[in-house]
């Protein structure tokens, strides 16, 4: 019962770890999963609310989601073209035709320099975090992360394999001393 336990404890790492490197590597970097994008959090600006090492998933916005956005919500913008950042925003502005967003993280002093354009958002944070694992996740993303992420789990269940065939063989042998004993006791 144990054995086919771990099996299939290790086929799911496995089946795990090349899902997370497959969609990480089709979508340039952060996987989606069920229709949330999971982000890595790099600094503490918004801790206690998450700490700095975890996965966030956010929902993606459609252009009239961004427009009608509201003080406390957590947001994931475009701060310039490679740097994204996730803060609360603390104050919504409408300038024209758009919304500008006043944004600050939950552990800094005071608000980010410059508002946050509406088309800048990449997606609202979907109350979903899970500790420290960001960081399996940049691992996963490096050349060497993604190799070992997919072979460490692979070469476990083979060794797991090779032990369980041995033993099947040493029960194999038992038995059949066994029953050598037992004929030869009835002769």
């Amino acid at each position: 019962m144990l054995g086919s336990g771990l099996n299939i404890l290790l086929f799911l790492v496995m089946v795990c770890m090349i899902f997370i490197v497959i969609s990480s590597r089709a979508s340039g970097g952060e996987p989606s999963v069920f229709g949330y994008q999971l982000k890595t959090v790099l600094s503490g600006s918004m801790e206690p609310t998450f700490k700095t090492g975890s996965i966030i998933a956010i929902t993606p916005l459609e252009e009239a989601e961004k427009q009608s956005l509201a003080k406390g919500d957590i947001i994931t913008y475009l701060k310039d073209d490679e740097t994204l950042v996730t803060h609360r925003i603390v104050e919504a502005s409408e300038t024209g035709n758009s919304m500008t967003y006043q944004t600050k993280g939950d552990n800094n002093e005071a608000p980010d320099g410059e508002p946050v354009l509406a088309q800048n958002v990449v997606g609202e944070y979907a109350d979903f975090t899970i500790p420290y694992a960001g960081y399996v996740m940049q691992y996963a993303n490096s050349k060497a992360g993604s190799i070992a992420l997919m072979i460490i789990p692979g070469l476990l269940l083979l060794i797991y394999a090779g032990y369980s065939i041995w033993q099947g063989i040493k029960e194999f042998e038992r038995n059949i001393v066994k029953k050598k004993s037992t004929n030869n006791e009835s002769l």
